[in-house]
């Protein structure tokens, strides 16, 4: 008839993994190889240490947490985002109920050379649930005290790089989200109050337990789950994939991404706040164990080797995101899925 019928969905889909090219895959892997598992150990001892009494949000110990991260990015000249006064974005106690004191998220950020104004948002929550009433501390190692030194090596990473003159594109914020455990409070207040306009935000990677084996992986350990990383942007769950793909071969779980998961993992961390701001996400997740929420959740039990990992796995995502040529489209606006 002299129409050209509209391509199928499939041939889309093929377009659009052919379309994502891998940058730097020899330098993301130089950098990626900083980030140890004798580092992860390390910071992980302290941060779910007893002193930091389960980091309950506005509590003593969530205050001592906070200031632990800040002082390590002070130590590795990682600085305070414009607008941030000393790394901390304090929340008051009036955006919180039941009588939950003042709070603050830890925000750390290494300026993009050439498109700093489009940030890259990778977060995890530093807050945990306190002391139990019968005075058992809750450590919280994987939950998230794992995200948390992640993220802490990956800026480590990123910022040695940038030293060595191949700092990021665009923009990285290091977020350290407080008050998750009641309800994912931090990133609320991020969303409402945010250091960057939203609209410049390409996308959240958000870690929360990444240290742990879950009972279905006992003999596949080499696994990690994704939740939401094809909602918003099929190209970010393919750029996902490319990257994982190109450099690791970990076993991407996809279950807990159903939209009829019972679970509701998707909803469950700091990643949805951004979601429904339409800012493409992956959550990070290594499933729940018999340790989750409980005062048994000691960093004795994380697999460390298995942190260093997955945590590369994040690092090297987050440098094709900061990296490539164009920042992660929407699925409505991606041309190649018309």
């Amino acid at each position: 008839m002299g129409t050209c019928a509209t391509p199928r969905y499939t041939t889309k889909i093929s377009n659009l993994k052919n379309s994502i090219h891998i940058v730097d895959s020899n330098r993301v892997m130089t950098y990626a190889k900083t980030i140890t598992s004798k580092e992860l150990k390390k910071h992980l001892y302290t941060f779910s240490s007893d002193a930091f009494e389960g980091r309950k949000v506005g509590e003593k110990g969530q205050k001592l947490a906070a200031d632990f991260i800040r002082s390590y990015y002070k130590k590795e000249n990682i600085k305070s985002p414009p607008g941030i006064s000393n790394y901390y974005q304090t929340i008051p106690e009036s955006f919180f109920s039941n009588k939950i004191n003042a709070s603050e998220n830890v925000l750390a950020f290494i300026e993009g050379a050439e498109k700093p104004e489009e940030v890259i948002v990778i977060s995890a929550h530093l807050d945990h649930l306190g002391i139990t009433e019968d005075g058992k501390i809750n450590n919280g190692a994987d939950d998230d005290g794992s995200g948390t030194v992640a993220l802490m090596e990956m800026a480590q990473a990123f910022k040695q790089a940038k030293k060595d003159g191949y700092g990021p594109k665009r923009s990285i914020l290091f977020l350290h989200l407080t008050a998750e455990e009641i309800g994912k409070r931090g990133s609320a207040y991020y969303t409402q109050h945010p250091v960057f306009p939203l609209e410049n935000t390409v996308t959240n990677l958000n870690i929360d337990m990444i240290g742990r084996v879950d009972d279905l992986h006992q003999d596949n350990k080499d696994y990690i789950y994704l939740i939401g990383s094809d909602r918003i942007s099929k190209e970010l769950h393919y750029i996902s994939e490319k990257v994982n793909n190109t450099y690791f071969n970990i076993n991407l779980d996809y279950r807990y991404n159903a939209i009829d998961d019972k679970n509701h993992y998707y909803s469950r961390s700091d990643h949805y706040n951004f979601a429904r701001q339409n800012i493409p996400v992956i959550f990070y997740f290594n499933g729940e164990h018999d340790d989750y929420h409980e005062v048994t959740d000691t960093p004795d039990k994380i697999d460390y080797d298995l942190l260093e990992r997955r945590a590369k796995l994040i690092f090297a995502t987050a440098w094709q995101l900061a990296n490539q040529k164009h920042r992660v489209v929407n699925d409505e606006n991606n041309d190649l899925l018309k």
